[in-house]
């Protein structure tokens, strides 16, 4: 099965960009936008200079639990900058949701609490909420990993958006919030 298939069947249509977007960025901004696959899994990141933001990851079913995730996630920690990631919340219909938050917690993964996501899709029209989630090996600030989710979206998520979608995302600043004295709660808290 084709990667962009893989990370179809299992990531949500209003987090999906479209496959012609990801290959534009994987052909146009190869200098930042990278795949990582192999036959269970499937990596879809952007590394700069100062910060990693993994736009998807896919194990596939018959693999889970046997430590790939984990071994990937390694490997990008390895290059010692932050790593930034969206995660859907907790959804109690679907148990993916729960058990990929244990997993990011078991592996050194924060909530971002001060950070706020909400985007509608251009697919559905409906408003799609994220939270993020960061791995942080000198403390980086939850405002630095604002800034790097700003720049994520400037350059990766609205890349040619109006292109490949026949209209534009909203500007970033209607869709990504910044407040210390926020009122969100920790999601990998209870888990």
């Amino acid at each position: 099965m084709h990667w962009y298939e893989k990370l179809n069947q299992y990531f949500p249509i209003e987090e999906m960009k479209s496959k012609e977007h990801m290959e534009t960025l994987l052909k146009e901004r190869s200098e930042i936008y990278h795949k990582d696959e192999g036959p269970n899994h499937v990596l879809m990141y952007v590394e700069l200079e100062n910060f990693i933001f993994i736009d998807y990851l896919f194990v596939s079913k018959n693999a889970r639990g046997q430590g790939l995730g984990n071994k990937l996630l390694e490997k990008m920690k390895r290059k010692g900058k932050p790593i930034i990631l969206e995660v859907e919340p907790v959804n109690y219909e679907d148990s993916d949701t729960e058990k990929r938050l244990r997993f990011y917690k078991r592996v050194g993964f924060q909530h971002a609490e001060s950070i706020g996501y909400e985007r509608r899709s251009l697919a559905t029209n409906e408003i799609n909420k994220m939270e993020i989630l960061y791995w942080a090996p000198n403390n980086e600030s939850e405002e630095m990993i604002f800034e790097a989710m700003e720049k994520t979206y400037n350059l990766i998520h609205t890349y040619k958006d109006k292109h490949f979608y026949g209209k534009s995302y909203q500007p970033v600043e209607e869709v990504l919030t910044f407040n210390l004295e926020s009122e969100n709660s920790n999601i990998l808290e209870d888990l």
